[in-house]
């Protein structure tokens, strides 16, 4: 069973969206902080996180903390958007294929989440607008 933890950082640091591809199953879930809806299957997942890497790597983006086991992960990070000091936590899990089926995040305080919630919809917005 590989583990998706080391690829996923090369993603966020080289903003190589192939790679994340190439880590991401096609069934998997991603639960964000600002959407009530679980969003299902992997072009949406994608979206997100592509959109996500876009917005919180224009900051001092940062994991601090792993906690990994058998095929899930929490991984805490900091960054700062509009002078807020935010943190969070990205709860993942794969499959023995080493692929992500499930991705939650989690932001505090308040404030961060506003303002990721504004900041993402405009990038996914950005994303809908190209061809």
């Amino acid at each position: 069973m590989q583990n998706p933890i080391s690829k996923w950082h090369d993603v966020v640091s080289l903003r190589d969206y192939n790679m994340l591809t190439e880590i991401v199953d096609d069934n998997c879930i991603f639960y964000s902080p600002v959407v009530f809806t679980p969003q299902r299957g992997k072009d949406i997942t994608l979206k997100y996180l592509m959109a996500a890497s876009e917005v919180f790597n224009a900051s001092n983006f940062k994991y601090h903390k792993e906690i990994i086991s058998n095929q899930h992960a929490s991984l805490e990070f900091t960054l700062t958007l509009e002078d807020t000091e935010i943190n969070g936590i990205d709860l993942i899990t794969w499959n023995d294929d080493g692929l992500i089926t499930e991705f939650k995040v989690f932001i505090r305080p308040l404030q961060g989440v506003n303002i990721i919630h504004k900041m993402m919809g405009n990038m996914l917005e950005s994303f809908k607008n190209v061809s």
